[in-house]
């Protein structure tokens, strides 16, 4: 088996096994919470991006990691970051619009940064100590920001599971 072959392979069992611990485990119990106090541990997992950082750190990647993707991967991380304690903080407020810009922003950042990367020729041995990001941490925030935005998509202050169940 090739190296990007077992990449890809790490980045698929780990898509698989966050699902299931988010459906079985986090969901379950997020569900049962009013919206904002839902979606606070998710954006606090999320304000520990700026591991993306690592990208830029000589000795955590080779040298000839692409700064086309490197750079942008680790700023674009980075501002998700900030606009997740942003998230934080604008919840304790009552509103929920930088949420939204945060979930948008992250979404597309990660997205963007598998495109940079086949773009820029990535070879896996280039990420270094990095290669745990996007085979263990990226799918756990790809899952998690589908679902803020399914949390969003519900009515506000009653718990989603008693929105759910009366639609």
């Amino acid at each position: 088996m090739q190296p990007q072959l077992y990449f890809f392979a790490s980045i698929a069992f780990s898509l698989i096994a966050w699902g299931t611990v988010i459906g079985r485990y986090v969901w379950p119990e997020l569900r049962n919470r009013p919206r904002d106090e839902a979606l606070r541990p998710v954006l606090m997992l999320h304000t520990f991006r700026f591991l993306g950082l690592a990208f830029l750190v000589p000795g955590v990647v080779s040298p000839d990691l692409p700064s086309a993707f490197a750079h942008p991967a680790a700023f674009g991380d980075l501002i998700a970051a900030i606009l997740a304690l942003l998230s934080l903080l604008s919840l304790s407020r009552g509103t929920v619009a930088i949420v939204w810009i945060f979930n948008v922003w992250g979404s597309i950042d990660l997205l963007n940064a598998f495109y940079r990367a086949n773009r820029a020729g990535l070879v896996v041995g280039h990420l270094g100590a990095a290669y745990f990001i996007p085979t263990l941490v990226v799918p756990l925030l790809l899952i998690t920001h589908g679902l803020v935005f399914r949390m969003l998509l519900q009515p506000g202050s009653e718990s989603l599971a008693r929105v759910r169940h009366a639609a």
